[in-house]
């Protein structure tokens, strides 16, 4: 299958328009609104599309158990982001450029590294800006004796188009569904059209993988996770995220509800300036299990700690 950078305009130059922002920035010699440029020039690749900067590359063992199984996922952490939370956890790299930079064939190598260890997948964590890189990176790792699955680890904020790109090549697609309201998405993200957006992203990785199956070990083999980190002051929102799972996917769809949120920062307003209450998720889990959900992860309160979110040092494993 042949993956062809198609979501850019030749106007004198490569526009980018790979995400909704469509900032159309040419990235041969400026960076994007998600932070990601030309990185490439430095490796002598003339495609701006074809390099970005990795924070981390190593196993991560604090996914979802289908994800992180006992082996641990082998995550990919990539330097920019599309969206503006104020609450980020991992703010030193969605806003900031920060990592090593790496080439199609430095991330295909990675990959295959990353399975030696004994992996149980490859782990894409914030992807959307290098949607070209990582296509043309798995069909090389994968032609050099990859096995083992791929996992997309979005916000969500995506085109369809660029996630058609990915057809085939991208195993289990592992989306946020952060709000259903736009109050909320552009107080606390700054993208008012973020469940416009992300809706239909999630329907598209849904019409392409399907329902989540798992190997004899509980290992994700095969379709979609939605996340959603119940926020402190915002069970409406969790409310209105899994009516919209329910009326649109299959009841057997795979959703986790995280209860980890922690807030790191200083000056963030109420009520994100403190931790989530245990009545506010347990009324979210109660919704969930009352539209009847039946493969519905959960968390303990205790899961919200700074020590779960991992040192980006650019350390490869």
């Amino acid at each position: 299958m042949n993956h062809e950078i198609s979501l850019k305009k030749n106007v004198g130059a490569q526009r980018c328009l790979l995400c909704p922002l469509e900032c159309g920035a040419d990235r041969a010699v400026r960076r994007g609104a998600c932070g990601v440029g030309n990185f490439g020039a430095e490796l002598g690749d003339r495609d701006p599309y074809l390099s970005a900067l990795v924070a981390r590359a190593a196993r991560h063992y604090f996914e979802e158990p289908p994800i992180s199984g006992k082996n641990g996922s082998g995550a990919i952490f990539f330097s920019g982001c599309n969206m503006a939370c104020i609450f980020c956890q991992n703010d030193d790299i969605s806003h900031f450029q920060k990592g090593c930079i790496v080439g199609v064939e430095e991330l295909s190598d990675i990959m295959l590294r990353l399975e030696s260890l004994g992996s149980h997948n490859i782990n894409l964590v914030t992807p959307s800006p290098h949607v070209p890189l990582i296509a043309a990176a798995i069909e090389k790792a994968r032609l050099g004796g990859l096995t083992v699955p791929i996992v997309y680890n979005t916000n969500s904020y995506e085109k369809p188009e660029a996630l058609k790109m990915l057809e085939g090549l991208i195993d289990v697609y592992l989306p946020d569904l952060k709000y259903k309201s736009a109050a909320a998405a552009k107080k606390y993200s700054g993208r008012a059209d973020y469940f416009e957006i992300a809706s239909k992203a999630v329907l598209e990785m849904q019409r392409q993988r399907g329902v989540l199956t798992t190997d004899e070990n509980g290992i994700a083999k095969r379709g979609v996770i939605i996340r959603h980190l119940v926020l402190p002051g915002s069970v409406d929102e969790a409310r209105g995220v899994l009516d919209f799972i329910h009326d649109n996917m299959p009841i057997e769809t795979h959703i986790s509800l995280m209860s980890q949120y922690t807030p790191m920062g200083e000056g963030l307003p109420k009520p994100l300036d403190r931790r989530l209450l245990k009545k506010e998720y347990d009324r979210a889990v109660d919704h969930a299990l009352a539209l009847g959900f039946t493969n519905l992860y959960i968390q303990e309160l205790s899961s919200a700690q700074s020590v779960f979110t991992p040192e980006f040092n650019g350390f490869f494993e």
